[in-house]
């Protein structure tokens, strides 16, 4: 299993809004609106890192109110 945090940033007053959207999509695991330089942290798993990086492109990047992303694949278990 592959494991992957996905920063995420949205537009102005829109970041409840565009966490909440993650929450039902296949693959995310956690979502938190945050603060600092990203508004919504993102805990995303999949069998590979094709599938990984496949919700990143065509879901999560994909949602109304989402202006960049940075993806970051764990390297180890907790």
């Amino acid at each position: 299993m592959v494991h992957a945090f996905i920063m995420v940033k949205a537009g102005a007053g829109a970041a409840t809004d565009v966490c909440e959207q993650f929450d039902h999509m296949d693959g995310v695991q956690d979502a938190h609106v945050v603060a600092g330089r990203y508004d919504v942290i993102v805990e995303i798993g999949g069998d590979e890192v094709g599938n990984v990086l496949q919700t990143v492109s065509k879901q999560i990047g994909a949602v109304s109110g989402v202006t960049d992303t940075k993806t970051y694949i764990s390297l180890a278990a907790a």
